[in-house]
């Protein structure tokens, strides 16, 4: 399992083929990538995530732990970013490998619902306006987790 908070870009190619390479006994291996996108509210100029290190890398952690212990899974890998960014550069990343798909698939999409609702990120929208303003949680986003 590996869990990494970071300021700087990752290539996605590098870490999906790094997270694949000797998965000899695993036959699925499920990716996501998250982008910031512009909502069309004006024009999204950047989106800026702040967050304590500490805490951060413990809850996305235990998150992860919790994905391997509710799914038989080989590996998981979780590699989230704070900082500014503007539309179109990578997020986050989830990857899962297990011996079966469902498997990789379902633990994927729980780990990507509880990183969207409980990971303890704050994300501040930087307008082409030159307005800013804190993103506010989702009810759907919290909806989501009542699958789990």
């Amino acid at each position: 399992m590996r869990v990494v908070v970071q300021e700087a870009p990752f290539d996605f190619g590098a870490e999906a083929e790094a997270f694949a390479v000797g998965r000899h006994d695993m036959g699925a291996i499920v990716t996501f990538t998250g982008v910031v996108r512009d909502f069309g509210k004006g024009g999204l100029d950047a989106m800026e995530i702040e967050h304590y290190p500490g805490m951060t890398q413990k809850a996305l952690e235990a998150i992860a732990d919790e994905a391997r212990n509710r799914w038989f899974l080989g590996d998981v890998l979780v590699i989230h970013r704070y900082g500014r960014m503007e539309p179109g550069e990578k997020i986050m990343m989830v990857a899962t490998a297990a011996p079966h798909r469902k498997d990789a698939f379902e633990a994927a999409e729980y780990l990507m619902d509880y990183l969207k609702s409980r990971a303890p990120f704050w994300k501040k929208e930087h307008a082409a306006t030159g307005e800013t303003s804190w993103v506010a949680a989702k009810d759907e986003d919290e909806d989501a987790l009542t699958r789990w």
